[in-house]
């Protein structure tokens, strides 16, 4: 019982974490351009040439 009492206040204190982790990346903008790099990779370099 005593493990359970201190368990559950770390599990709950790490869910808060990853929680307030979340939000800082929706409010720094990481999740705005999801397919950008999936498409960057399709486009061609008109600049390079083939060795």
């Amino acid at each position: 019982m005593n493990s359970l009492a201190m368990l559950i206040p770390i599990a709950l204190a790490m869910g808060l974490a990853g929680l307030g982790a979340f939000l800082w990346a929706l409010r720094s903008g990481q999740f705005e351009d999801c397919d950008g790099a999936a498409a960057r990779i399709l486009l061609d370099d008109e600049g390079e040439g083939r060795p």
